[in-house]
């Protein structure tokens, strides 16, 4: 059996008060102004409703979080909550990228539009409270057991790494 959505028509009139309102096909009305009053304070990134209580939330429509943190750069490391992940790509596999994000799915879109056949894998993620010293210490610690390193690159066993990096948390929580 096929289902089809069906459209809800809503037409916009203007009452004898001069106010403007939705009416729906439903019959459900709204008035213009709380409308947009409530959409002009919601944040939607990647199509998903962020709550105003997120650290980064700024009212607004974002492809990605990065967007989001670069429209108000100045509270992007103000939050020291988020994740560090260990990212893996099969073009490179004995190399690991160890890095930190707000959420690490958000960084790891923003690698894919780097790569024209989107391969890069989010190996594992840890979500901490203080992402940047949880990414100074796994830094530290994969750099002493990976045989070479480049900036936040490693070639290391990508599951050995994890481990470190769950033994980390574990000491650190």
């Amino acid at each position: 059996m096929k289902h089809t959505k069906q459209r809800v028509t809503t037409t916009v009139v203007q009452r004898e008060d001069g106010s403007m309102w939705y009416v729906s096909g439903s019959g459900y009305t709204q008035s213009v102004k709380s409308h947009n009053a409530k959409n002009d304070n919601r944040m939607f990134v990647d199509g998903m409703y962020i709550p105003q209580a997120h650290p980064l939330h700024k009212a607004g429509r974002y492809e990605s979080f990065n967007d989001a943190a670069f429209s108000s750069f100045s509270n992007y490391d103000k939050v020291p909550t988020g994740d560090v992940y260990i990212i893996t790509n099969k073009a490179w596999p004995e190399w690991i990228k160890v890095g930190k994000a707000v959420t690490a799915k958000d960084r790891l879109n923003s690698y894919q539009t780097s790569d024209p056949f989107r391969a890069y894998e989010l190996h594992c993620k840890f979500t901490v409270s203080n992402r940047h010293s949880f990414e100074t210490q796994a830094h530290q610690l994969i750099k002493a057991e990976a045989s070479e390193f480049k900036n936040e690159w490693f070639k290391i066993n990508p599951s050995k790494a994890q481990r470190i990096l769950e033994v980390a948390n574990e000491q650190t929580i």
